[in-house]
């Protein structure tokens, strides 16, 4: 199709799994009735984003693909309204826990799975607690819509995850995010954060689009998190641009939205190969890169 509806949703995720997918699969409803056929979800939506603090006992949230009841629900979502639900979850293979995304076609199929390659490590983002890095590469999905470059989150802050997947053929770059400021240490990075995927659609020539959850998630003091007591405040802010890094849709800070943009792909193919950026790319001198 040349010409497709895209949404994003932004919400609140609070401690009740069953709760969050009521939510998740109503604003997914809503979302298909206003046309849009491929939708993107926040990252971890399932929970709490549970990386805040360090507890052993959250390793038991991690189920294989099969079991998880997001996917499961997505699945059969998909195929009832015919969109595309790439679906960010815990993901347990094996011995081995990943932060992942199944990307989810129009029929309900799973395309298969990305595994975030770049795995932050900080007092509010303990992720290296949780998830071993990922092994699947950078991934491109070719779903009955587009063809769908998905990183996870942390993954937005590095142009050469954005490139490669460019590289790979994606219509469409797509980042559910789960970010906020800490007031703590009365820090903002939303513009810091929109600017730098801003960059990514500019360089690439191809539209960005990132959804974030909403609220404030606060962690209190037990023995088996070593006594620390944190808050994170999610800014949602999640966003659409053009292909040249133009946002052009945008949610607030504080509301659980959805946000829609029409994107007509061979229009931005058009525009995109008339700017000889792919052509003019020199591989041979950015050993540096690999280093």
């Amino acid at each position: 199709m040349d010409k497709v509806r895209v949404a994003a949703i932004q919400m609140n995720c609070n401690l009740s799994v069953s709760d969050n997918l009521v939510k998740a699969e109503a604003m997914i409803r809503d979302a298909a009735a206003d046309g849009a056929k491929v939708i993107l979800l926040p990252e971890l939506f399932e929970r709490p984003y549970f990386c805040q603090e360090r507890q052993y006992g959250y390793y038991n949230y991690a189920l294989s693909v099969e079991e998880n009841p997001a996917v499961k629900l997505c699945m059969k979502l998909a195929k009832e309204l015919e969109v595309v639900l790439p679906v960010s979850f815990y993901e347990k293979a094996g011995t081995v826990l990943y932060n992942s995304i199944a990307c989810i076609d129009a029929d309900g199929t799973n395309l298969g799975i990305y595994r975030k390659t770049h795995i932050p490590d900080d007092h509010f983002y303990q992720e290296k607690f949780y998830f071993t890095p990922g092994n699947t590469g950078f991934m491109v999905f070719d779903t009955r819509y587009a063809k769908l470059g998905i990183g996870i989150c942390w993954d937005q802050w590095f142009p050469e995850a954005a490139r490669c997947m460019a590289l790979m053929g994606a219509q469409l770059l797509m980042y559910p995010t789960a970010i906020g400021a800490e007031p703590i240490l009365e820090s903002d990075s939303m513009p810091h954060w929109r600017r730098c995927m801003q960059g990514h659609s500019a360089a690439n020539l191809t539209p960005v689009i990132a959804a974030n959850r909403i609220g404030l998630e606060e962690v209190m003091p037990c023995d088996e998190n070593g006594g620390q007591k944190s808050e994170l405040l999610f800014y949602g802010s999640s966003f659409m641009t053009d292909g040249v890094g133009e946002v052009i849709a945008q949610a607030s800070r504080d509301k659980e939205e959805i946000i829609y943009q029409d994107y007509d792909f061979k229009e931005l193919e058009d525009y995109r190969m008339s700017w000889g950026v792919f052509r003019d790319r020199r591989p041979n001198m950015y050993k540096k890169l690999v280093e």
